[in-house]
């Protein structure tokens, strides 16, 4: 099973991409120098904002989170798991994380990468203002069907 969701958001000059364990997307506007975590502003969703659907199955200890941040042509992947413990409910903000805490604000942890291993193109691309498109897609494997105990029988009965 998968869903997908695309977020869309802006650049702003104060964007550094210096964070060692994070990134964020926000729906906020304005940006200071300290939010070094920050990749996109004026966003045009946040945690809330996402599908019922989408937010189910990212709240699996088998989910597995792909998102594709796409500036002016350039795209770079990242990889996320998704854990029972994820509530999006956070009315702004869009966190990934290296490590395993969950917030309302949490849609990946062990994220294999961070705002200071994004490629310096599009981090210089976003300081610019230019908008970049979030693509998420959760996938969650199917459940392993466990043969019951009637079925070996009928399967492995000999006369």
């Amino acid at each position: 099973m998968q869903i997908t969701e695309v977020v869309r958001c802006h650049g702003h000059p104060n964007i550094t991409g210096k964070h060692r364990s994070t990134f964020e997307i926000t729906k906020e506007e304005e940006l200071t120098p300290k939010g070094t975590c920050i990749l996109g502003t004026a966003a045009d969703r946040g945690a809330a904002d996402l599908s019922q659907e989408f937010k189910q199955m990212l709240a699996d200890d088998r989910a597995e989170l792909t998102t594709v941040l796409t500036v002016d042509g350039v795209s770079f992947t990242i990889k996320s798991q998704g854990s029972s413990l994820i509530t999006l409910n956070h009315p702004t903000d869009l966190v990934w994380r290296r490590s395993s805490y969950v917030c309302g604000r949490t849609i990946g942890i062990y994220s294999d990468h961070v705002a200071e291993t994004i490629p310096r193109e599009i981090t210089d691309a976003l300081k610019t203002g230019s908008i970049m498109e979030v693509k998420m897609t959760v996938t969650v494997p199917e459940k392993v069907q466990r043969p019951s105990v009637q079925l070996l029988q009928v399967l492995f009965h000999t006369d």
